[in-house]
C-alpha cells in the first residue's frame, strides 16, 4: 500500500550509503528535488545516479551535498564542469547499454521519478518520459513517486499500479519544455540535402539541434513517413499533423494508430503544445529504450534512416560529438545505436549532417584527425552519409583515399587545400 508523504518528508528516507536513480527528462520530480536542496544534510554520502537533459533537466546533484557522490550519462551546461573536475562521474557508454547497466549493472536502492495522476482503476502511466524508468522500477527496492497532475497521461504508455509505489507525494506544475532553437540559412541548406537522401516511406530517426529541426522542417514533400526515434519534437507533430508521417508502410507496428502506424518515441520534448497534442494522439507508442534503440527492434524496420549531427569528423571518418577541446560537453547518447541498426536495416542508412564550420567560420569541422584531447563518438565503420552546406557523399563503401577526397570537397573551400596538404602527409 502507498503511504503520501508531503515532499518535505523525503529527507527521512536517505540514508548513506545509498544508490538513488532520480529520473530525468520530464520524469524529474521538480518537488522533491527543491525538497533535498532545502534538506542538503540528508544527501551526505548518498550516491545519485541519473541521466540529465540539457535545458529540462538543471539542477546539479553535485551541489546537493559536499559528500553526495553523482553518476551520468550525459553532460549539460550545469554539469560540465563538475564532470572535468571527477566531482561527477561521467559513464561514456552507448544508450542501449546505459538502459542495460540500470537493468543489471548495479543495485538501486530508491528510484524517484515524477507520475501522472492515477487513473480510475488504480493504474499509473509512466507519462512522457519512459525511456530510461522500467528498467529502474523493475530494479528497485523503493519507489518514490511525485504525482503531478499537470503531467500528461498519453495513450500508448506503458504502466504500473500505484501499490507498486512504496511512497508518493503530489505536486502541481507545468512541464519544462525546450529551449526554442532558431533555424539559421546555413541550417536550412543542409536540411535540403539531407532531403534529398529521404524517400517515401522511409522511417525517420533524427536527433536534437538546429540540424535536425530544420531537416524536419523540410520533409513536407515526403509522403508515408514512419517516426521510430528516441524523442518525439515539434517538427515531429507537424509532419503527423500534416498527414506526411502517418506509419501507413512500416512493417513492424502497425495496426494500432488511427492513421496505420505508429510513431515510436521514448521521451517527448518540446513546446507546451507538443506536451498537450503528445497526450492526445493515439498514434503515439511510447517505448523504453531497450526497444527504441534496440539493433534486434530496428533492424526490422525496412527503410530505416538515421539523422544526426556532430561536432567534428576527421579524414578518416572517426566522429566526435560529445567533447570540446578535452571537455565533456554532452553525452554518448543514442546516434551509434542507431547508425549501427541502420546499417542492419534492408534499405536502411544513417545520415551524419553537420556544419563545416565553427567559430564564425574560423574553424574546420573537417579535420585530418581527431585530436588527442577529443574522444572518438562513433567509429570509421560506422559512417554511412556525410552532409555539410556544401554537399552530400556516402563514404560507407569507399576506400581510405576515396573518403578522404570526399570529405574534403564536403569541407568549407577555405579549408580543403590544408586538408589535402594534411592527408598526403599522411602517407
Amino acid at each position: 500500500m502507498t503511504e503520501w508523504i508531503k515532499a518535505s518528508q523525503i529527507n527521512s528516507y536517505l540514508k548513506p550509503d545509498m544508490t538513488v536513480f532520480i529520473a530525468g527528462g520530464n520524469a524529474e520530480p521538480k518537488e522533491i528535488l527543491r525538497a533535498l536542496e532545502e534538506h542538503p544534510d540528508c544527501c551526505a554520502n548518498v550516491h545519485f545516479i541519473s541521466m540529465f537533459f540539457p535545458g529540462i533537466n538543471t539542477t546539479n546533484f553535485a551541489n546537493l551535498n559536499p559528500n553526495t557522490r553523482v553518476t551520468s550519462f550525459f553532460a549539460t551546461p550545469e554539469t560540465r564542469e563538475d564532470i572535468h573536475r571527477g566531482r561527477i562521474d561521467y559513464i561514456p557508454i552507448q544508450y542501449r547499454s546505459i538502459y542495460s547497466y540500470l537493468e543489471n549493472g548495479i543495485d538501486i536502492d530508491m528510484a524517484i521519478a515524477q507520475f501522472p495522476e492515477p487513473f480510475e482503476d488504480g493504474s499509473i502511466s509512466l507519462g512522457i518520459s519512459v525511456d530510461f524508468l522500467p528498467a529502474v522500477i523493475n530494479r528497485a527496492k523503493f519507489i518514490v513517486g511525485e504525482i503531478n497532475n499537470r503531467q500528461p497521461a498519453p495513450k500508448g504508455i506503458l504502466i504500473l499500479h500505484l501499490d507498486r509505489l512504496d511512497i508518493a507525494t503530489r505536486s502541481s506544475h507545468p512541464l519544462p519544455t525546450s529551449p526554442f532553437i532558431q533555424l539559421n540559412e546555413t541550417a536550412v541548406i543542409i536540411a535540403n540535402h539531407v532531403s534529398g537522401l529521404i524517400n517515401d516511406g522511409d522511417c525517420v530517426q533524427v536527433g536534437i539541434g538546429a540540424i535536425p529541426d530544420a531537416t524536419l522542417a523540410v520533409l513536407f514533400d515526403k509522403n508515408d513517413l514512419g517516426f521510430h526515434s528516441g524523442m518525439l519534437s515539434d517538427g515531429v507533430m507537424a509532419l503527423m499533423d500534416s498527414g506526411n508521417a502517418n506509419g501507413s508502410v512500416k512493417n513492424i507496428d502497425k495496426g494500432f494508430a488511427v492513421v496505420g502506424g505508429f510513431a515510436v518515441v521514448g521521451a517527448t520534448l518540446g513546446s507546451q503544445e507538443l506536451i498537450e497534442w503528445a497526450e492526445e494522439r493515439r498514434d503515439l507508442l511510447f517505448r523504453p529504450v531497450n526497444y527504441t534503440h534496440d539493433s534486434g527492434i530496428v533492424r526490422q524496420i525496412d527503410n530505416f534512416v538515421s539523422i544526426n549531427s556532430a561536432l567534428q569528423i576527421d579524414l578518416f571518418g572517426q566522429v566526435n560529438a560529445d567533447m570540446l577541446d578535452g571537455r565533456q560537453i554532452s553525452g554518448t547518447g543514442g546516434s551509434v545505436d542507431l547508425m549501427r541498426a541502420a546499417s542492419l536495416s534492408k534499405g536502411g542508412r544513417s545520415i551524419l549532417a553537420l556544419y563545416a564550420t565553427a567559430a564564425n567560420s574560423k574553424v574546420s569541422r573537417i579535420v585530418p584527425t581527431l585530436s588527442a584531447d577529443n574522444a572518438v563518438t562513433a567509429l570509421r565503420t560506422d559512417i554511412d552519409y556525410v552532409v555539410t552546406e556544401y554537399g552530400a557523399r556516402r563514404i560507407r563503401h569507399l576506400s581510405i583515399h576515396a573518403r578522404a577526397e570526399a570529405l574534403i570537397e564536403l569541407a568549407a573551400p577555405k579549408f580543403r587545400e590544408d586538408l589535402m596538404e594534411s592527408w598526403r602527409n599522411f602517407f
